[in-house]
């Protein structure tokens, strides 16, 4: 099986990475408890299907380890002995999205210095060694901007996960199987999903072309003015405001974005630094000032408040929280 490794600068810690995503609803994540990410994803080509085995070396010296991934891609086709380039290409694809998925393409060397704010102090104790944990790719981000608007977190991730088990690739990692959410060019076919509306559906499918086409491509994205990028996104059907953010932010990875339309970040942000609740746009746009603070990881710290906010919330379903599309 071929495999890439990956060598993050800065802190990095896979467990913690795996920890979260067992909480975050989107991500319908079920960990075997043995150190190993496994994951099953549309590759950003639109065609195939990744399957990953991800593990990070644990250091004696209690230094980040190195991270490697054992993957295959599907429909698999062996490579001639001759097919050096190809093989090159496809171990530096997955490397690419795989580094992406994890914000290991983000040199963090320069986020211990950001500890100045006790703020994040905290927040770096609280959860050593936790990168951003992103969506697949921006096409997954949206896919699930649209699914779960205005209906709760739980029933939006059972839709998802009912979509991938149904129309999705089925792939076997590590032991176990797994099904990937559907290919662009898979998700284009659908005509009817029980629990989304045929106007959801409608929007998938311009989802689906708009990664086709590479509106979707997170390099592009993230090359763009942020401001740029998100009135690209927002150019989508069904994607507003707050979805245009999560698609640069958690789906294209950007690591230095305050989200301006995610009012549970702005409550985290109000708490944690002792403010009232934010409730116009002079209150976000003070606590946007205060973001500045965590140059260039803005999108970084505001994961982790998120983190913090998701352990500490009560059980039981939350909503999307997504406001009316455009």
């Amino acid at each position: 099986m071929p495999a890439v490794t990956l060598t993050p600068a800065g802190p990095f810690s896979l467990a913690s990475g795996i920890r979260f995503l067992e909480g975050f609803g989107p991500a319908s994540y079920h960990h075997a408890a043995d150190g190993i990410l496994r994951l099953a994803f549309p590759a950003d080509d639109g065609v195939s299907v990744v399957a990953a085995a991800v593990r990070q070396e644990v250091r004696a010296d209690g230094g980040t380890g190195t991270v490697r991934a054992e993957f295959t891609v599907h429909p698999g086709t062996p490579y001639p002995a001759t097919a050096v380039t190809a093989e090159a290409a496809a171990k530096q694809a997955v490397r690419a999205q795989l580094a992406r998925i994890l914000s290991l393409d983000v040199d963090a060397t320069g986020f211990p210095g950001l500890a100045t704010d006790p703020v994040v102090a905290g927040l770096a104790a609280d959860h050593p060694g936790l990168r951003p944990v992103c969506f697949h790719s921006p096409y997954e981000a949206a896919t699930w901007a649209i699914i779960g608007n205005r209906i709760r977190m739980t029933q939006a991730a059972a839709i998802k996960a009912r979509i991938a088990h149904q129309h999705g690739h089925r792939v076997h990692i590590a032991g176990q199987t797994l099904h990937a959410f559907p290919t662009p060019a898979a998700l284009r076919t659908l005509t009817h999903v029980p629990g989304l509306t045929d106007i959801k559906i409608q929007r998938l499918h311009a989802l689906a072309e708009a990664a086709l086409d590479g509106t979707l491509d997170a390099p592009h994205l993230r090359a763009l003015p942020a401001d740029h990028a998100l009135a690209e996104l927002r150019t989508l059907p069904g994607i507003g405001p707050f979805s245009a953010e999560l698609i640069l932010i958690r789906g294209a990875g950007h690591p230095d974005v305050f989200p301006r339309h995610e009012p549970r970040v702005h409550k985290a942000v109000a708490t944690a630094y002792g403010l009232g609740a934010p409730t116009t746009d002079d209150d976000v746009t003070q606590l946007a000032k205060i973001a500045d603070r965590w140059k260039p990881y803005r999108s970084w710290v505001a994961f982790l408040l998120r983190a913090r906010a998701q352990d500490t919330s009560p059980p039981g379903p939350v909503c999307h929280g997504s406001p009316p599309s455009s």
